[in-house]
């Protein structure tokens, strides 16, 4: 977790490599060293490993943001959090209601911050970010008091007479990891849930989106009560020295890798995680479908949607091969119909994050045996960070396209003789985060839900199962654990609370030794009834209320 060992520089003549290793994407060192009066940082790739070999005069300038500082950052909120102050329903209201002030009155610098980091086309931005946190700030405004309250359950015969209720309690100080791609709905969407549930905040935004991250910090201080709700911007090292901390609840997006070094750090103080991961979310298209109005949601649910950059977003197609060719010439007409014969040139696409994803997605285009399957697109400009839309038709099971999650504009399609075939190949794989069909047939349909390991699911569309706010989200498996969106957002951040009251009366001499052989009938007779759930009636009662 750490970016580098003091250990690794023991001998006072010698040479030793300093080894980073990124957590969440491209990053920028915050450590810095003087070497010989020659300063010393490094930009590179997460999946790559950054060596510098370095004369051993050396004297360590400490990050703005440590480990220590991330200590006491988390001991004050415990103390903001312990005061009472963040439970009250008035303060959480408060705070909701300075989130939706917020997004209204400054929708145009989140609109140019999204320009800035993803090139989204503005009305993208403003449903895909915009509007969902709006939606999720409004329904939590609508529902709090709803949420809040004690959910009354029924008891048993062995507590008679007693009640009982489900309390909802905030768990205390958390953090939010965000992502980059949807960089404002994905960091305030948890938040705004945590809010809900009375807890003390911590937001960790990409610095992959440094505009957005940049606007977040400034807004949030800006408009939230600071001693409870707290940005911290930074790359690998900020986000360690977070870790190291003891959280009530730490809540992540991002990919599987990322997602073991933050479970493995929770797992040190046994704090619980929701883990919003993704995977390689299929597409399943049978062959009575309405051809135009499939390749619409389709080219919605990939190029549409952060131009495939989306852990949501249609992965790969499964069709039979009788269909395939109609499928694929229907995607490339709706295609060109949305964004233009010349697809290089069109606004109405974001651009990939940066060169080192760019790069990646050209590394899975060229691999041997799948540059010659492409059937449509390809085209690609570096300097812009732009790939166009790329179907591919039939590409090797075992190439990487087919095996990492894609996460980019490149779309494979795969052909099978009979559709149900499909349901094996899509549970070879670890469990994806969304699994969609398109079907009219009701056996299909049927059959698909019932046999499709998946964290959700969209029949005849895709996406728009997330803004649904009834259906929770989230993943299973390699996919994620845990969910949020609505209620699940606020349940996700606050623990459901047992409670059972008793009056001093009904107090029966027989549930306490010794036990007599005629007590011990009793009790046997007594928990019989409770086991088979009989009325109440069922048993005499004497005047003082005892049970016989």
């Amino acid at each position: 977790m750490t970016i580098f060992s003091p250990g690794l520089f023991k001998h006072p003549s010698r040479s030793y490599s300093i080894v980073g290793v990124g957590l969440l994407g491209t990053f920028t060192y915050r450590h810095k060293y003087k070497i010989n009066r020659v300063s010393f940082s490094s930009s590179t790739p997460s999946s790559y490993y950054c060596r510098a070999t370095l004369s051993t005069t050396m004297e360590e300038v400490k990050p703005a943001f440590d480990s220590d500082k991330a200590a006491v950052l988390v001991n004050e909120l415990r103390k903001t959090f312990n005061s009472g102050k963040t439970k009250s329903y008035e303060w959480r209201i408060s705070q909701l209601e300075s989130i939706s002030k917020m997004i209204d009155e400054k929708e145009k610098e989140i609109v140019e911050a999204l320009q800035k980091d993803l090139s989204k086309p503005e009305l993208e931005a403003f449903l895909s970010e915009i509007l969902m946190a709006r939606s999720s700030c409004k329904l939590a405004l609508k529902e709090l008091k709803q949420w809040m309250m004690p959910q009354k359950v029924e008891t048993s015969l062995a507590t008679y007479p007693s009640s009982a209720e489900i309390v909802a309690e905030p768990l205390g100080v958390v953090l939010v990891i965000s992502t980059w791609n949807f960089p404002f709905s994905l960091s305030l969407d948890p938040v705004i849930g945590a809010i809900a549930a009375g807890n003390a905040v911590v937001l960790k935004p990409s610095e992959i989106a440094p505009a957005t991250s940049s606007l977040l910090s400034r807004l949030v201080g800006e408009y939230m009560d600071k001693s409870a709700i707290i940005v911290v911007e930074g790359a690998v090292a900020e986000t360690s020295a977070l870790l190291e901390q003891k959280w009530d609840k730490i809540f992540f997006t991002g990919g599987a890798r990322v997602g073991r070094i933050v479970m493995a750090a929770a797992a040190k103080n046994l704090t619980p995680v929701t883990l919003e991961l993704g995977g390689k979310c299929p597409a399943v298209v049978d062959s009575n479908v309405n051809l135009q109005v499939t390749a619409r949601r389709i080219v919605a649910g990939k190029w549409v949607c952060n131009n495939g950059q989306a852990c949501i977003g249609v992965d790969y197609i499964i069709t039979t091969k009788e269909l395939a060719p109609k499928l694929i010439a229907t995607l490339v007409n709706v295609v060109e119909e949305i964004f233009g014969k010349d697809l290089m040139e069109s606004k109405e696409r974001s651009r990939i994050i940066n060169s080192f994803h760019f790069k990646r997605l050209v590394n899975l285009l060229e691999e041997d045996k799948v540059s010659s399957k492409i059937v449509f697109g390809g085209q690609r400009d570096e300097s812009q960070l732009q790939i166009a839309p790329t179907i591919l038709l039939d590409v090797p099971e075992d190439s990487m396209i087919l095996q990492e999650e894609i996460f980019g504009p490149l779309l494979p399609i795969i052909t099978v003789e009979r559709l149900e075939d499909s349901f094996a190949m899509i549970n070879r794989k670890p469990k994806p985060l969304a699994a969609y069909l398109f079907s009219d047939d009701e056996q299909i349909k049927r059959k698909f839900v019932q046999n499709i390991y998946a964290g959700g699911m969209a029949i005849n569309d895709t996406i728009l199962q997330v803004t649904v706010p009834t259906l929770p989200f989230g993943g299973v498996g390699e996919s994620g654990m845990g969910s949020y969106h609505g209620k699940f957002s606020f349940d996700a951040f606050s623990h459901k609370k047992a409670v059972l009251y008793r009056s001093f009366a009904g107090d029966s001499p027989t549930r306490y030794p010794p036990y007599t052989p005629g007590k011990k009938k009793q009790i046997k007779a007594l928990l019989s009834v409770c086991i088979q759930d009989e009325p109440f009636w069922y048993l005499q009662r004497t005047e003082n209320g005892r049970i016989q």
